[in-house]
């Protein structure tokens, strides 16, 4: 049997899981009264994936397919993430792939991500299948997204044969795709016309290479991914590129010219569909896992013993954000948490390395951890599973990484690039002015779109995405990517109003609530427990005001209707991101699986007065 490693790469939302889903049922990988064959986003199997639509871990699967010539051939098919926050997840599992389907919105066309994947794909000389989706959208310009795609190869190809790739049409929730473009590409039309998933089935066997092995060498398997359960322990993922590998074998493994230990094949297992199935002896040039090892990180070389020589490890580019993450230190500490001391949060976050080549994690003395990302979406997913895994924290506030280049201070820049109705134009120009972004561009198309690039430094985006999807009612795409560094820009003056802080500890009250609103918006409700130093809600002027929203009314044997007729305002819900924009640098946002409370560093109104007015 004949073997394809394939990697499916786009910008976010482009269609790459749902494809995926298409080729799985297509191929009768499932059996047809399995519950899959009617599911979606088969492979984004992650809670907080499913949430928010979008693919966070990199994954691999498997198809058979028959083709026209009768070979059986196995298709290793490898999704990416299609985020920029999760560029490390496509560096580090692309060096699995002979080959790439570069999917491509045709009314969107390339976007930022779609031109980072696309270069690591050109930079590792992979053969290129072009894919131009949803062209049954009302807006969709595929020969307009064509001539944009050749530019974008133009500017990246090292050579002139990287400029010849084969083009594809799909409609991937169809689960159709054409050779060529259908003369109608009304929605109508499409869902009528004949149509499946083969002319991609045949253009993969035909344009990506088979895997090259040599079979007399020993084996050699660079580690690109990790997975892990409670039964087998560790697998190390990787794909075969040359000798072959037998259960019960002992392997070295190698950290570049560095031996870092052994180990004993336990288990030897390949993909088959969404499971993995053991064999006896892995094939040449297919994507295994191997158990047995206590110890591995990705990248380092499983090989035969006496190889000497690994693979050079994954390079992942640097991240532009940290953050400070400690263990809580709130009156609430551990009352609704499994995990909540500085050892454990150590231990989760270790583990946590060992899979996210993305972040790097420093602890700093008294227990407290210096996260940094590729940006607010990566470190909010961290947190954000922890969260649900049982553990609290507190967090500061994000700090954008800055470098010294040639002497002078820099901080990242990045490219906005945002699509959106023109009635949220003057909206979207006055929130990227306070923020001092530069456009670079601005066009409308004939539907009423208008799309706009921006540069705008990491420290002036950050809160952007959460604040203006508020602002313009959900609408609009908003994506960026890093660009390069640049010396130090002014400064977004952030413009939120003061805070209103608990002044004791206890139950809040709607008596307490309906005098404090009249003060500001509150974030909590009558019967909430509350400490003193926690935020309650935004004042009304700029400036932070204490109350107390554990006030009861003296108890009269007179009554009123008043009494009866207390009307409060809702209460103000902040997302996890929300939240981080929120906190000032005197502020920390405590996490438990139950609740986000914001609150200030020091809780007592007698120490953040010795800390605002030092003694002299």
């Amino acid at each position: 049997m004949q073997i394809r490693n394939v990697a499916i790469i786009a910008h976010v939302d482009h269609g790459k899981t749902t494809l995926i889903d298409g080729m799985l049922k297509q191929t009768h990988t499932f059996r047809d009264n399995q519950a899959e064959m009617v599911q979606e986003t088969i492979l984004d199997s992650n809670d907080l994936e499913r949430e928010k639509g979008i693919t966070i871990l990199a994954k691999n699967t498997s198809i058979n397919y028959r083709s026209k010539t009768g070979e059986e051939i196995k298709i290793n098919i490898i999704d990416t993430p299609g985020h920029a926050d999760f560029a490390g997840e496509v560096e580090r599992v692309i060096s699995m792939a002979d080959g790439a389907i570069l999917l491509v919105d045709a009314a969107e066309g390339p976007l930022p991500q779609t031109k980072f994947v696309l270069q690591q794909a050109i930079k590792r000389q992979l053969p290129i299948i072009v894919l131009i989706n949803k062209i049954d959208r009302q807006d969709s310009e595929p020969e307009k997204v064509l001539k944009q795609l050749e530019e974008l190869f133009l500017s990246l190809a090292d050579d002139s044969s990287q400029l010849d790739f084969p083009v594809l049409y799909s409609v991937g929730r169809m689960g159709k795709i054409w050779s060529k473009l259908p003369e109608k590409n009304q929605l109508e039309f499409l869902a009528k016309a004949t149509g499946n998933l083969q002319p991609l089935f045949e253009e993969i066997v035909r344009t990506i290479p088979a895997p090259q092995t040599n079979l007399q060498k020993p084996f050699k398997m660079q580690v690109s991914t990790l997975d892990f359960d409670l039964y087998k322990g560790i697998y190390a993922i990787g794909k075969v590129t040359q000798g072959l590998v037998k259960t019960g074998q002992r392997l070295v493994i190698l950290q570049e010219q560095e031996k870092v230990g052994e180990m004993t094949v336990v288990h030897l297992l390949e993909s088959v569909g969404l499971d993995r199935k053991e064999t006896e002896q892995s094939r040449p040039g297919d994507i295994i896992a191997i158990t047995g090892a206590d110890k591995i990180a990705i990248g380092q070389t499983l090989a035969a013993l006496g190889e000497t020589e690994g693979f050079p490890m994954i390079k992942i580019t640097e991240p532009t954000l940290k953050i400070q993450i400690a263990a809580n230190t709130s009156p609430f500490v551990g009352k609704e948490s499994e995990f909540c001391t500085v050892r454990q949060l150590a231990e989760r976050l270790k583990r946590e390395q060992k899979t996210n080549l993305g972040l790097h994690i420093e602890q700093k003395e008294g227990g407290v951890f210096i996260v940094a990302g590729r940006g607010e979406l990566h470190l909010s997913i961290l947190i954000e599973t922890m969260r649900r895994e049982g553990y609290e924290m507190e967090l500061g506030r994000p700090q954008v990484i800055f470098k010294e280049i040639d002497g002078i201070k820099q901080e990242p820049l990045e490219e906005l690039i945002i699509e959106i109705e023109q009635n949220f134009i003057g909206t979207i120009t006055e929130e990227l002015g306070e923020r001092h972004a530069q456009l670079q561009s601005s066009f409308t198309n004939n539907k009423g779109i208008s799309r706009m690039v921006y540069q705008i430094t990491s420290r002036n985006l950050l809160g952007f995405r959460s604040g203006i999807l508020t602002k313009t009612k959900g609408n609009g795409l908003f994506t960026s990517s890093f660009l390069h560094y640049v010396p130090i820009q002014d400064k977004r003056l952030k413009s939120r109003n003061g805070a209103l802080i608990a002044t004791e500890a206890g139950v809040v009250t709607a008596y307490a609530l309906e005098n404090v609103q009249e003060r500001g918006k509150t974030f909590v409700i009558p019967g909430e427990q509350v400490y003193e130093g926690q935020i309650v809600g935004l004042c009304k002027q700029k400036d932070d005001l204490e109350v107390n929203v554990c006030k009861n009314k003296k108890l009269t044997n007179f009554r009123s209707n008043a009494d009866v007729l207390t009307v409060l305002n809702s209460k103000v819900d902040l997302s996890l991101e929300q939240c981080l924009d929120f906190i000032e640098n005197d502020e920390l946002l405590e996490v438990t699986p139950l609740n986000l409370r914001l609150r200030k560093r020091y809780l007592s109104k007698l120490q953040r007065n010795k800390k605002n007015h030092p003694k002299k």
